[in-house]
């Protein structure tokens, strides 16, 4: 069969081949049959492999790359035609995503000045992923440029540092510029959330959050403080000038095929300014239900409930337990055109298409309370409130889950049970909790093992014990432990996942919140009734070889005084 008559075969109507044949040139022919949904990309590859005899490459080698053509081949080219040399082994290999452009090929073979390669095929997102990884790594990271400019004269460099007068100069190779940018590349490289900047008596130490655990970076002379900060400030478009009070605002960068939006606060200390920046990829896709490590059973418990015509839903847990991205899920899930939808927060995080979402101003008086009250007479199904701060926004929102509305919102507390006591303690009457609560969520992030290096272990008898585990039960289990290698960090953890406990208000917890806030009581009774607490659903991961017990004790902060075993566990694993 010839190349037409199987992509025939493959379903892409003949029509649509003869207009891409009237195109010429311009138009590679995955890009024009796979951008317009004309056929899987995965399919078109295996016919293409197939008809042109070409290698299918599903993984791309990336460790003993030689990385010397970074040095006369632009990135920009190699992602815009999609292909990437790779000189690996002895062996000259060119991945491409489309082999029809064959001028950009034959460009790319002349800058390079192979004369022997061999010509292989690979997914768009594999070699855009290893083309930003390549240029990565040769990229200078901020610790050797500091290095390199300490070594070569201290004091000149700090001085040069000191007296830029063009900031605002982004083609500027000022020092202080390149080390900024360096910082930033090198964070969005590390999965790093968070920057912190942070000013001692004689230093400035510079630290990345990474899987919600700070790590120590980078020690700068103390001279430098101020150039940096007002470095960040002049991105942020803050006052740099005014080092007094406490400033806030947000840079938007680009760093390979990420589009980074930078939240920066500044906050005035003992030492000079503490700079905080929040790294947000707004290119990442919004995370599904099933991929926020919710239980197959959880995940169905929970779908029916965001499907509820009226009543709240609250997302509970501490800053930083990833609420706000199970509201995003949970919101991405019901959106359709049929239901209108309206968030307030603080910020906002992503863009939802189809939802409104009206960003918190306290300046002009935009608090959620006052947001709420306007939401309400927007004819809304469903509303979103970024948090439940204070009596008032409780008040409003309880009363639009009464009025038919469905109502999302987060509570800072530490556990489900705790959500309703917070809410009566607020001033909420027991009777209004009870007819609009219909269920409470609470959750925590653990670091996950590394699956590069992780390793099986026996834990010691006490260690056991703080999971309410005897060491007869866990004989014939597997525990696995971190241990640290390239592909983590040396850390031994690589990315996050949630523990969850769900608390659905039914008639029996109903009548006992009606007599008693105490959460205890309410745990009690919940537990008894289904919910699978915080600590059990973080053990079952334990047990499934994706986080460790010193992780889930760390997040759920359990003393072994307050777990009974037996209630706990019973033979529920």
């Amino acid at each position: 069969m010839s190349l037409h008559e199987r992509l025939i075969s493959a379903g892409v109507a003949p029509e649509d081949l003869a207009e891409f044949g009237k195109r010429g040139n311009g138009t590679g022919l995955v890009d024009f049959l796979v951008h317009r949904k004309l056929i899987d990309e995965e399919e078109l590859l295996n016919i293409l492999s197939q008809d042109l005899g070409l290698p299918l490459m599903q993984e791309l080698p990336i460790e003993g790359i030689d990385t010397d053509f970074v040095e006369v081949v632009p990135i920009q080219y190699l992602r815009q035609y999609k292909m990437v040399p790779l000189p690996w082994r002895e062996k000259k290999i060119i991945v491409v995503n489309d082999p029809s452009l064959s001028f950009p090929l034959d460009n790319l073979i002349r800058l390079l000045n192979w004369d022997d390669y061999v010509l292989a095929l690979s997914s768009q997102a594999n070699i855009n992923s290893t083309i930003n990884l390549i240029y990565d790594r040769t990229r200078q990271s901020a610790v050797e440029f500091f290095q390199e400019i300490s070594e070569e004269s201290p004091e000149k460099i700090i001085s040069e540092i000191e007296e830029t007068g063009d900031l605002l100069d982004d083609a500027s190779e000022a020092p202080i510029i390149k080390l900024v940018n360096l910082l930033l590349t090198g964070a969005v490289r590390d999965r790093a959330s968070d920057i912190h900047v942070e000013p001692y008596q004689s230093q400035v130490k510079i630290r990345y959050r990474i899987d919600g655990i700070l790590y120590d970076v980078l020690s700068l002379p103390r001279r430098i403080h101020s150039p940096l900060t007002s470095r960040i400030k002049i991105m942020a478009k803050l006052n740099i000038a005014e080092k007094r009070l406490p400033q806030d605002g947000r840079i938007d960068i680009r760093i390979g095929d990420k589009t980074i939006d930078i939240r920066v606060s500044v906050l005035p200390t003992a030492f000079g300014e503490r700079v905080v920046l929040r790294l947000l990829d707004k290119t990442a896709d919004l995370l599904q239900l099933s991929d926020l490590g919710m239980t197959e059973r959880d995940v169905k418990l929970f779908k029916e409930l965001i499907k509820s015509p009226y009543g709240i839903i609250l997302v509970t847990g501490p800053t930083g337990s990833g609420k706000s991205t199970t509201l995003y899920a949970a919101i991405s899930t019901i959106n359709s055109p049929e239901i209108n939808i309206i968030t307030i927060e603080d910020p906002i995080e992503y863009q939802i298409e189809g939802v409104g979402q009206i960003q918190v101003n306290p300046k002009i008086d935009l608090t959620f309370a006052n947001g709420l009250r306007s939401i309400v007479r927007q004819d809304p199904d469903v509303i979103l409130v970024g948090e439940i701060r204070d009596r008032e926004t409780a008040e409003i929102a309880i009363q639009s889950s009464l009025t038919g509305h469905l109502v999302f919102s987060t509570l800072h507390t530490n556990d489900a049970a705790s959500a309703i006591t917070r809410l009566i303690d607020m001033g909420i009457e027991p009777f209004l909790v009870t007819s609009s609560v219909i269920a409470i969520v609470a959750q925590r992030l653990v670091r996950v093992l590394c699956t590069k290096c992780k390793e099986p272990y026996i834990p010691d008898e006490e260690t056991l014990k703080k999971i309410g585990l005897e060491k007869e039960q866990a004989r014939e289990r597997v525990f696995f432990r971190r241990k640290g290698c390239l592909h983590c960090m040396h850390t031994g953890y690589r990315g996050r996942t949630g523990i969850f406990e769900i608390l659905t208000m039914d008639e029996a917890i109903k009548k006992l919140v009606l007599t008693t806030s105490d959460a205890n009581q309410i745990n009690e009774l919940a537990s008894k009734r289904g919910m699978v607490s915080l600590m059990h659903d973080g053990i079952v991961k334990v047990l499934n070889g994706i986080t460790t017990i010193e992780e889930v004790l760390r997040v759920t902060r359990v003393s072994q005084k307050d777990f009974n075993v037996r209630t706990e566990w019973g033979d529920g694993l």
